[in-house]
């Protein structure tokens, strides 16, 4: 794959990753944080405002990995 195409594909990926984590992480909140205290909603959009990055990093680490020849 070139390198164009690798940076256009995790560009992508990227995108869909965020938007479909923000949706889900909110449908959980909605689900079983109605009712929980102030700070328990703000430990859990710290946390999963936090752990989005894990799988982003992978995807750029791939993105930048050199063609093996």
């Amino acid at each position: 794959m070139s390198s164009s195409a690798k940076k256009l594909f995790a560009t992508f990926a990227l995108v869909a990753l965020v938007v479909i984590y923000a949706l889900v992480a909110t449908a959980i909140a909605t689900a079983q944080l109605a009712t929980a205290p102030w700070w328990v909603h703000m430990l859990y959009f710290l946390f999963t405002g936090i752990l989005w990055v894990v799988p982003a990093m992978f995807i750029v680490q791939w993105m930048i990995r050199l063609p093996k020849d």
